[in-house]
């Protein structure tokens, strides 16, 4: 298949690209950044320079290149989680706008099958974890509202296609190289530095996933079910058991640990909800229709 990557080389772009050419697939990558395009090229795809807020332009790439699938992982995301609050408005506006353009244009030029990025960690899963069928949360505080927010757009976007499958992938948190969550990433760093503290009871649910687990289970969307996937691990794992093996598995100090008045006084709502309210997610419908096999937490 002719398959056309936007935001191809991310953390999850590279080993993506790695896995469609291994399956024999013609594989296009769209990127902004000349030393991007490098990457896509020496990976084996052929490079696409482009800018996905320009609607014109891609819809001049899609009618020229006419994929049969459009794999969209267009993210604006910094080094530094940190840093994350104030990149969200531009984040969103890349995936909704500039993913907007790509969906148009997948729609009028004939593509087959749409696969959309979405999150699988911002689900609200009650007293359990997050099925397919749970609603993001919405009225989460500050950017984790947001970012809800924008995960539901555009969730609603990909089941409006009347002419295309299309295939909503809710992946965790990605770890593995060229991620935050690494050895040599920037969440490590941090902690590290004693710049993460533990916050009341740490009581949310993580779901990750590594890159290469993600590309695997993408690859298999190529042809799954049309239809939303939970691409988590199965390890879900309360913060509070987490954050200390993460420390321990990087050779870090035991992260320090912060009451809930003190964290409302210096870092906000949003951090206490963070840690405290997340709900992980299931990976079954994944595991039995994508044959997705994570592999185990390397800090657990």
């Amino acid at each position: 298949m002719k398959i056309l990557v936007a935001g191809a080389s991310g953390a999850l772009g590279r080993p993506l690209i790695t896995r469609l050419r291994d399956a024999g697939h013609d594989v296009w990558g769209l990127a902004h950044r000349p030393e991007s395009l490098k990457a896509i090229k020496t990976l084996g795809a052929h490079p696409l320079q482009g800018n996905a807020l320009d609607r014109s332009s891609v819809f001049a790439l899609v009618e020229r290149i006419r994929p049969d699938v459009v794999i969209d992982q267009l993210t604006s995301l910094p080094a530094s989680p940190f840093d994350l609050p104030k990149r969200i408005p531009a984040d969103c506006t890349l995936r909704l706008e500039g993913g907007g353009n790509l969906f148009a244009a997948a729609s009028t030029f004939g593509v087959q099958r749409y696969i959309q990025q979405l999150s699988g960690f911002y689900l609200d899963g009650g007293d359990g974890l997050a099925t397919e069928a749970s609603p993001l949360r919405l009225n989460a505080p500050g950017t984790i509202g947001q970012s809800a927010c924008m995960y539901a757009q555009l969730e609603r976007r990909l089941l409006s296609a009347p002419s295309m499958d299309t295939i909503g992938l809710r992946y965790g948190f990605f770890y593995g190289p060229g991620t935050w969550y690494w050895p040599d990433g920037a969440f490590s760093h941090h902690l590290a530095q004693g710049e993460v503290s533990l916050i009341g009871k740490g009581s949310s649910t993580f779901s990750f996933i590594h890159v290469d687990d993600a590309a695997q289970a993408t690859v298999a969307a190529l042809t799954a079910p049309p239809g939303i996937y939970n691409v988590v691990d199965n390890q879900p794992t309360k913060m509070s058991a987490w954050l200390p093996a993460y420390a321990r598995w990087i050779g870090s100090a035991p992260p320090p640990h912060m009451n809930e008045q003190e964290a409302l006084r210096q870092i906000g709502e949003e951090s206490i909800y963070y840690q405290n309210n997340l709900t992980g997610a299931s990976s079954r419908k994944a595991v039995e229709t994508l044959s997705l096999n994570p592999q185990p937490l390397p800090w657990l």
